[in-house]
């Protein structure tokens, strides 16, 4: 497995090796031994989540506070998203900036976002079954989110705005100024 670290510190992308022959291929999907060394973390994954959604969908930006902040471990088995993670550290030196990567059953890369960051995905393709490890339990009181159209991130969601279907509790998340008022 390939894991390199995105431009935003704690971030890696994970590429597998793929085995292909006449039957179809095989993939380790995840190696706990080996993530941890690279990440320089000793994550433990309690938790197991999975969507299917159909093209437009965006769910996001959402994490969770405090105590029940969460890793996610995310990847995509049919379909393609454009997966984004946004730093919410306040004291680091990406604050505020994000990194968008696409993940879909072709190109078989997983996406790691830390503890600290905020994490959504648009599905690019007719629909999408997204999977994602997380290594804390969710907490309904801990959760938080920011809009997705924010200005101040610009995030390119590779569609047009009236193809976006976003949910209504997702539509009235804050911007990212005032996720910290």
């Amino acid at each position: 497995m390939i894991i390199k670290e995105t431009k935003l510190k704690g971030c890696f992308t994970l590429e597998p090796q793929i085995f292909i022959d006449k039957r179809g291929y095989f993939l380790e999907s995840y190696n706990q031994r080996t993530f941890n060394e690279v990440v320089g973390q000793d994550i433990t994954f309690v938790q197991d989540n999975e969507s299917l959604s159909s093209k437009g969908v965006l769910r996001g930006l959402h994490y969770q506070r405090g105590a029940f902040a969460q890793a996610k471990l995310v990847r995509v088995i049919k379909g393609k998203v454009l997966d984004v993670a946004v730093d919410l550290r306040e004291a680091s030196s990406t604050f505020g900036k994000y990194v968008a990567m696409e993940l879909s059953e072709e190109n078989k890369k997983q996406f790691f976002v830390p503890r600290g960051f905020a994490h959504g995905f648009v599905v690019l393709s007719e629909t999408a079954l997204f999977s994602y490890k997380c290594d804390n339990f969710y907490n309904k009181e801990s959760e938080g989110g920011i809009i997705y159209n924010d200005r101040t991130l610009s995030i390119d969601w590779q569609l047009p705005s009236d193809e976006l279907i976003v949910s209504d509790k997702d539509i009235l998340l804050p911007t990212l100024e005032n996720v910290f008022k």
